[in-house]
């Protein structure tokens, strides 16, 4: 945990750093990445499959222990046949019952290497479900950000429509005075309609980012509390990517599947040699056809080398030293998408920060120069499509702006991932963070069904259940 809190405090207090105020009326994106956080089906599908890779560590673990067993057996045989010419019939029923008990005493250490092999497969599975979690706050975020934006066009192009309007009733009069002609007010009808166009596209946008909002989220959005403010990004490609190196969790899971695949090759080559084991066995025979009882007792040491099996001990070794070798360049793989990654969104960043200042000089300059030319056409200076023309331009400037906005946010939640910083803990959401390992040590031991543990055990599945 310390590392965890180290981690999230050199890129700049991600917890802290996420977002602006939080609106009583209105929800912010951090109420999105809670919503998607606690509602996602594919986290809880995910962490089934972590709990399926518990289990293996149990049955690894069972394979050390003895293995007790208890049998009854009821068994009738008839015998007929003839003796010195005589015909003779013998028929007898049998009872058994007994307990027979086993121990691996020696195999190389085979099944204490799948064991180790196993508890590396659930390192990996923990931090693919990292990976997964990563997956679902960047498409909250995402689908916030883009509600955001979609409102903000939508809001844009409702006062374009009504701006229009406005010059199209200022053309309808000066055309009524004679100061300007029907193609005039016809420009001025043209560009209203384009504007109605725009307006109704634009609302179709935003119906769809609520869409994606909804499922995401997991519920519809409310009123939206806008642009937030961002997380602190690295200060550098270099720096940005070091964090990625330590801390990707796709990184992490390929080097755990690496030394998992090569425990499994260390395993598969101790079944090449010898194996010892104890067993024994205690039970009552019972004659059902007379008063004759038995007890007997065993008690075997066997030791075996397997000399022969067709090829099938070498093939599988040879095979798990190819698993071995694809997961090391799958390791390879990992790194070096990660950094790929990295610098597509630092990149991206950075793009969309130059954008966005471009883009409000241009708002800036649009503002201005349609003022003017909306002034200079009520002197007779300027046409009526000088002024539309001036008044499409502000309109796209101020599209370019928002849509800049959004990118920039996007961008920076996009390098968090891409570190692999962006799931629950490291951004300090206010939720129920999944433990892994409460599941894990409940069962790494293999418990008894009729153990405390076990009970236990239990009850976090009647739990999971009812969730």
């Amino acid at each position: 945990m310390t590392g965890i809190l180290r981690t999230a405090a050199l890129v700049g207090g991600l917890a802290l750093a996420a977002l602006g105020p939080r609106s009583a009326q209105a929800e912010n994106i951090v109420d999105a990445l809670i919503g998607a956080y606690n509602t996602s089906g594919l986290l809880e599908q995910n962490r089934a499959v972590l709990r399926a890779a518990d289990e293996d560590v149990a049955t690894a673990v069972a394979q050390l222990r003895p293995v007790i067993s208890w049998t009854t057996q009821v068994s009738r045989t008839l015998l007929n046949g003839t003796s010195n010419g005589v015909a003779f019939s013998n028929p007898s029923s049998d009872l058994f019952t007994g307990l027979s008990i086993s121990q691996l005493l020696y195999d190389g250490g085979a099944r204490a290497l799948s064991k180790q092999g196993a508890q590396e497969t659930v390192l990996a599975t923990r931090q693919q479900l990292l990976s997964i979690e990563q997956q679902i706050l960047f498409r909250a975020a995402s689908a916030y950000l883009n509600v955001v934006l979609q409102t903000e066009n939508v809001a844009l192009r409702q006062n374009n429509v009504r701006l229009l309007g406005e010059e199209l009733r200022a053309a309808q009069d000066r055309f009524d005075v004679g100061e300007v002609t029907r193609t005039d007010v016809a420009l001025a009808e043209a560009q209203l309609a384009a504007a109605r166009s725009g307006l109704s596209a634009a609302r179709g946008s935003l119906v769809s980012a609520q869409a994606e909002y909804a499922a995401a989220v997991g519920r519809k959005p409310g009123p939206l509390a806008g642009q937030p403010r961002l997380p602190k990004a690295a200060a550098s490609l270099g720096a940005a990517t070091d964090i990625a190196v330590r801390n990707h969790p796709a990184i992490l899971a390929a080097q755990h599947q690496v030394k998992a695949a090569e425990l499994v090759a260390q395993s598969q080559a101790k079944t090449m040699g010898p194996s010892a084991s104890l067993s024994g066995s205690f039970g009552l025979t019972d004659d059902m056809d007379s008063l004759d009882r038995s007890k007997n007792a065993t008690v075997s040491l066997t030791v075996t080398q397997p000399i022969y099996q067709g090829g099938a001990l070498s093939s599988q070794y040879r095979r798990a030293l190819a698993g071995r070798d694809a997961a090391k360049s799958s390791l390879l793989t990992a790194q070096q998408d990660v950094v790929q990654g990295v610098a597509n969104a630092f990149i991206r960043l950075e793009v969309a920060r130059a954008n966005l200042i471009s883009s409000a000089e241009q708002v800036r300059a649009a503002r201005v120069a349609f003022e003017g030319v909306r002034e200079e056409a009520t002197l007779g200076a300027r046409t009526t499509l000088d002024v539309l023309s001036a008044e499409q331009d502000l309109l796209d400037a101020q599209t370019n702006q928002i849509s800049a906005r959004s990118e920039e946010a996007v961008a920076s939640y996009q390098l968090l991932q891409a570190q692999g910083l962006l799931t629950a803990e490291r951004l300090g959401l206010a939720v129920q963070i999944y433990d892994p390992t409460l599941y894990y040590n409940l069962v790494k031991t293999a418990p008894s069904r009729l153990s405390k543990r076990s009970k236990d055990l239990d009850r976090v599945l009647k739990a999971l259940g009812k969730r």
